[in-house]
């Protein structure tokens, strides 16, 4: 009976090891709460491992175009895997958009941003916070609401400029730019915001942020990537990604 059970525990043992696989995940930096917890549901779920590296989509476009050994693409955009995809660098037909995204003024001061904006027409602040705009989907988003507001030639020398939105926030929550613009689910979980400050930006000041998730040419055989972006369809992944503020 105990050699019947120990044969068992090493069958069950193989299948699942030799069933299980990693995947490299290239993922847009606004969208590192939900992803950590997607990659854990998705561990638990399937068995299989995953390595995420969090980053700008442009510096991870350069990275992919140079043989970066990613699997997969969590954009913060729609253009970046379209063009991976004409690039033949991505698989034709398997993007799609899994969330999205909003832009926000925070401040981690309480009562600081008022709930039109109006802050930003004051001269109450030395520093803003934004993304390189260059490489960072939020910062050009940013860049758009302020020439829609008028108010851009006014501001930019106050700009306080990050590498990626993660960079942007860290300014903010240090207090070494008194508000910034930032991704909503870097501040926004389960249902409320972080302490601080904040206006939604309204989404008619600057483009819909579609944010698409693409297989890239290198994970096509890849059982683990595309098990993952199945996951990332799932109604488990759809309500994390709700619970931090995005649409989907």
């Amino acid at each position: 009976m105990r050699i019947k059970l120990f044969m068992l525990l090493v069958l069950y043992f193989f299948y699942n090891t030799s069933h299980a696989a990693g995947v490299n995940v290239a993922v847009a930096a606004n969208f590192s709460g939900p992803m950590q917890k997607i990659a854990s549901a998705f561990e638990q779920t399937t068995g299989h491992k995953t390595v995420i590296a969090f980053g700008t989509v442009g510096k991870f476009y350069a990275q992919i175009k140079s043989g970066a050994p990613f699997d997969l693409l969590i954009s913060a955009d729609q253009e970046t895997p379209e063009q991976l995809e004409k690039d033949n660098l991505a698989v034709a037909e398997s993007r799609f958009t899994y969330a999205i995204g909003k832009l926000v003024l925070w401040s981690s001061r309480p009562g600081f941003v008022d709930d039109h904006g109006d802050i930003l027409k004051k001269e109450a602040f030395k520093h803003i916070a934004i993304a390189n705009p260059k490489l960072a989907v939020y910062g050009e988003a940013a860049i758009e609401a302020l020439n829609n507001l008028g108010l851009i030639e006014r501001l930019q020398t106050r700009f306080v400029t990050g590498d990626n939105i993660t960079q942007a926030y860290q300014f903010v929550s240090s207090g070494n730019a008194e508000l910034g613009f930032i991704a909503w689910s870097q501040i926004y979980e389960e249902g409320r915001a972080i302490a601080g400050s904040y206006w939604l930006v309204p989404q008619d000041l600057y483009p819909r942020l579609r944010q698409d998730a693409v297989l890239l040419t290198r994970g096509k055989d890849n059982v683990a990537a595309q098990d993952l972006l199945d996951f990332i369809r799932s109604e488990t992944a759809k309500n994390i990604i709700r619970s931090y503020g995005y649409d989907n």
